[in-house]
């Protein structure tokens, strides 16, 4: 039976887990969302790296999708994922991207915009060796983005290259996988408040320093 849309417009809750202030968040947003991403470990949300990037299509569609955040470094975020997808197309043809970070059980969310690049090889290699050999197999078969004629297939492929790959270990990371960074230009921390009134503060590079600005809710 079909949700009626009055139902849908009664979802809601109220927000009242914390509050956001200029006087006590970090100078850096980057060291603010270390501090915000080790709370949501300790609060055990579930996939706390989980993240919506979201980039844009030659004739300017945006399109979402969710990566996992892999390492957390001093100038910006990395994920990892094939060259040949459609996300790495769209991210060759305009390197502005989106992330979003969303942990419901903190009633917290972190909006980012930035400029993206690809790791340098020897970062891609590193961590390409520390995954699961399964993993390792599956970004070899995978035709990521490109259509295909059904679920075998894919599993077809991957036992070929489970058969190649039998005698061959430790697995080379393949040329096209591989990992990008993400290096913010502007980072939006959010935290529910009650009656809708939420917290937002809103980081915006500025030459050498970080501006912080209050948006309304």
């Amino acid at each position: 039976m079909p949700i009626e849309h009055k139902d849908i417009a009664a979802i809601r809750a109220d927000y009242t887990l914390g509050n956001l202030s200029e006087d006590n968040v970090c100078p850096d947003p980057m060291l603010q969302f270390a501090k915000w991403f080790e709370e949501a470990l300790h609060a055990e949300v579930v996939e706390p790296n989980a993240m919506t990037l979201s980039t844009v299509s030659a004739v300017g569609f945006p399109s979402s999708r969710i990566v996992l955040l892999k390492d957390l470094k001093d100038d910006g975020f990395s994920f990892f994922t094939n060259y040949e997808s459609r996300k790495a197309d769209e991210i060759s043809r305009n390197p502005r991207v989106a992330l979003l970070f969303f942990w419901p059980e903190l009633q917290r969310q972190v909006r980012i915009e930035g400029l993206i690049e690809r790791l340098p090889a020897e970062d891609s290699d590193e961590y390409f060796q520390s995954r699961p050999l399964g993993s390792q197999l599956g970004a070899i078969a995978s035709p990521q983005s490109t259509p295909i004629p059904d679920r075998l297939y894919l599993e077809a492929r991957v036992a070929e290259v489970e058969k190649k790959y039998l005698d061959k270990q430790p697995v080379s990371r393949p040329a096209h996988w591989g990992g990008y960074l993400v290096r913010p230009v502007a980072m939006e921390f959010w935290q529910g408040r009650s009656s809708r009134l939420h917290d937002r503060l809103l980081y915006t590079s500025v030459s050498d320093f970080w501006k912080i600005t209050r948006l309304a809710p």
